[in-house]
């Protein structure tokens, strides 16, 4: 989904910065829009400005500089409760006093509505995240993925047209919490609403979302897609951050158009595409994902390019195996095999050439 020009942006962050001591900035020139209906995360390391953002978009933190509009507003002076945005946090937030009715009914009571019209918005919310039957009940007789369903509801019972969700499944365990990744963006496409979503898991981003937004030192590094961002990331900030990445360090020896050669530290030389690498002689740092190497000869493309390399474990991981070789000097070079009748086993310290396709190897930054 491409960006979009800021007249038809449903939200967006116009030169946003923000400085919690007046000098050092934790969120830099934040120029972001999203249309309306789309599901977009905020992903990054702990301090990298994501949440930040998304409490700025919520009114709980103010901008030290630039504009937030929402649907063409300005909502840098509007506070919180008058924004119309609903949200979901890890803690559920959910009051323990109060039923489950009463706390999905709590947000409408605020905004002056009538009892009846109350009692068919819970209703309906309810039923939405599958708990029609648990409105008498308080917060502390549910599960945590029962009490993280509700959060979601009261979020979505004033019927918000941005939601805005952070680390709302981080409490929750590894199955559950894929269950709920699949929910939630189910719904939201369902209900056709906008989400902004922060997570530092980059698995659940590639999941759930639209476009993800991959933030590190209070900027955006890459915005696109899943695939984009995994297939062809612009730095190897990214390479690294998203998904499990090899890399091996060199020298840029010549440019050609769509290709580049690359001068690996022990000698060899490989084809690889410039991706933000300019000149001869500049270090870089290639990155291949390791479902994109080969081993097995009979497999290998006539346009594969192969490199020497050195077994040091082969693991058997069920759906997959799992090689780790010794590529280039980098002892971390990792292969990923589907589990296949005709998969070679290899034993640690064999000699083997591996390859993969020029097109496969992006040659970044090497910082």
């Amino acid at each position: 989904m491409a960006d979009q020009v800021n007249g038809d942006a449903f939200v967006a962050f116009e030169r946003v910065q923000k400085s919690y001591d007046g000098e050092t900035l934790v969120v830099k020139d934040l120029n972001l829009t999203m249309p309306k209906g789309e599901f977009l995360t905020m992903l990054g390391p702990s301090g990298s400005g994501k949440t930040t953002c998304l409490m700025m978009l919520a009114g709980f933190e103010t901008a030290t500089h630039g504009e937030i509009k929402l649907d063409g507003v300005s909502i840098n002076n509007i506070p919180p409760h008058k924004r119309g945005i609903g949200m979901v946090f890890q803690n559920y937030a959910l009051f323990p006093h109060m039923t489950i009715a009463e706390n999905l009914s709590f947000p409408l009571e605020v905004r002056k509505m009538g009892k009846s019209d109350r009692e068919a918005k819970v209703k309906r919310a309810l039923d939405m995240v599958e708990m029609g039957a648990f409105g008498g009940r308080r917060p502390a007789q549910l599960s945590g993925g029962q009490q993280q369903r509700i959060a979601l509801a009261r979020a979505l019972v004033f019927e918000p047209e941005l939601v805005l969700m952070d680390e709302p499944l981080g409490a929750l365990d590894k199955q559950l919490r894929e269950k709920m990744q699949f929910e939630i963006t189910d719904l939201a496409h369902r209900l056709g609403i906008t989400v902004v979503y922060v997570t530092h898991d980059q698995t659940e981003a590639l999941t759930m979302s639209d476009r993800v937004a991959v933030f590190d030192d209070g900027r955006i590094q890459q915005l696109d897609p899943p695939d984009i961002l995994y297939e062809k990331p612009q730095n190897s900030f990214v390479a690294q951050f998203i998904g499990e990445n090899n890399t091996l360090e060199g020298v840029i020896t010549s440019i050609k158009g769509e290709t580049c050669e690359v001068k690996l530290d022990d000698g060899q030389v490989i084809d690889a595409v410039p991706i933000n690498v300019t000149k001869e002689g500049e270090r870089t740092r290639v990155s291949i994902r390791p479902e994109r190497v080969e081993f097995n000869k009979e497999r290998l493309s006539p346009d594969a390019h192969t490199v020497k390399a050195e077994v040091l474990e082969f693991i058997y991981m069920g759906d997959i195996f799992r090689t780790r070789l010794r590529v280039a000097g980098n002892d971390e070079f990792v292969i990923k095999t589907r589990n296949a009748p005709d998969q070679v086993r290899l034993e640690p310290g064999t000699q083997i050439e591996i390859g993969w396709l020029p097109e496969d190897c992006r040659a970044l930054d090497a910082s």
